[in-house]
């Protein structure tokens, strides 16, 4: 699942006009990396939740047959879900095994490689050095502590992970700290390219990079 819905504060007055995950760098969208790199993984089935200017990302995506994947559309109201409610919403189109999420707005060479989780897992993380610092990984087990380790927004999920949250407007991170709390989270280091787009001079920097 690629998050798609958000508005895009922090890139006004460019999201003004064009969805996040539309925003081009290297030249194509922030969200076709993401399908290129999830088709070159194996991963062709993939649900792409929407919101802001819904229009210019659906007519954009299409069925995803041009990329070689099936893309499902997950249309949220507008305001969007964030990422809990969002990923909730979707859970029929998911299906009941593992899913990969990722975040629409970021950069990243992340092999997003078919994975098992531990029986009694809910999710595995994909972590990055910095720059909040919200998360430790001691023997590859994600803790709820002051550590080196930022969440990338990629992660494994089971669909259990939601079952006991009501439908509505709400983050994932309570839930991914709470499987934390009970020891029932992995998580890895990826020490490739990451880049957040949440401010316009980071989104220089990667156009610049790229270029």
């Amino acid at each position: 699942m690629i998050l798609a819905a958000g508005r895009g504060e922090r890139l006004r007055p460019l999201t003004d006009r064009t969805p996040k995950p539309l925003v081009e760098v290297g030249g194509k969208p922030l969200i076709e990396w993401h399908i290129e790199r999830l088709r070159a993984a194996g991963l062709t089935e993939l649900v792409v939740n929407v919101s802001w200017l819904k229009n210019q990302l659906i007519e954009f995506l299409g069925d995803g047959s041009r990329w070689g994947v099936s893309i499902a559309i997950s249309e949220e109201p507008p305001g969007a879900l964030d990422t809990g409610g969002g990923i909730l919403q979707a859970l029929p189109l998911l299906g009941a095994e593992p899913f990969w999420v990722v975040n629409g707005d970021v950069y990243t060479d992340y092999a997003f490689a078919p994975r098992e989780l531990e029986k009694n897992d809910l999710a595995h993380l994909v972590l990055v050095d910095g720059p909040s610092e919200d998360f430790a990984l001691p023997g590859g087990r994600v803790r709820n502590e002051r550590g080196e380790y930022t969440f990338s927004g990629i992660g494994l999920y089971r669909p259990e992970l939601f079952s006991d949250h009501g439908a509505g407007i709400f983050s994932s991170t309570p839930l991914l700290r709470a499987a934390a709390n009970a020891d029932r989270l992995s998580g890895e280091v990826h020490t490739g390219e990451w880049h957040d787009m949440g401010a316009p001079e980071r989104l220089a920097r990667l156009r610049a990079k790229l270029a």
